[in-house]
């Protein structure tokens, strides 16, 4: 089983459902377990046009699935939610995002992991931290040490758990 961690946010929608069946949906994969999620965030929506701000949250998920059929799972879970995929960074009911696959380092045209943008990402670094706070990313550095030098400016820690399902 490789132990991966994926970002979950929405902004359209009742978010907080849509989070909660995902999740479920997630504890639904084949040879896969949902193995812990973190504290949801609200964010401000980066992106074009005036935009809700996110719901966010992070995933732990044990999976024997390659990471190819893993994406192919989770974009068709953000299918099954409404996703529409117009415009870059535009607002949406689910987006899912393979932050890491254990240790690999992937670059592909459809995927890259190490997610590419995650240092950036206040929405991603505090969730990941609060789930996995002695996690060691693959380029050797702690996670800590990214969220420290992210500011978490227009985050705000909500304080409680979102359960798959409800």
């Amino acid at each position: 089983m490789i132990t991966t961690y994926i970002a979950l946010g929405s902004n359209l929608g009742d978010s907080r459902q849509l989070l909660a069946s995902a999740l479920a949906a997630m504890a639904e994969l084949v040879d896969s377990e949902l193995d812990a999620v973190s504290p949801t965030y609200r964010s401000r929506a980066i992106g074009p046009g005036q935009q809700r701000d996110y719901l966010n949250l992070v995933a732990r998920l044990r999976t024997a699935l390659p990471v190819t059929e893993l994406l192919t799972a989770l974009q068709q879970i953000e299918a099954d939610h409404g996703r529409e995929r117009r415009e870059r960074w535009g607002a949406r009911t689910l987006d899912l995002d393979i932050l890491l696959y254990g240790d690999a380092r992937i670059d592909t045209p459809s995927l890259t992991v190490p997610h590419p943008r995650m240092a950036e990402r206040n929405f991603v670094l505090y969730p990941l931290t609060d789930l996995a706070p002695d996690l060691v990313l693959p380029c050797g550095t702690p996670v800590g040490r990214w969220r420290e030098s992210c500011s978490d400016a227009g985050l705000e820690a909500l304080g409680d758990s979102i359960e798959p399902g409800r």
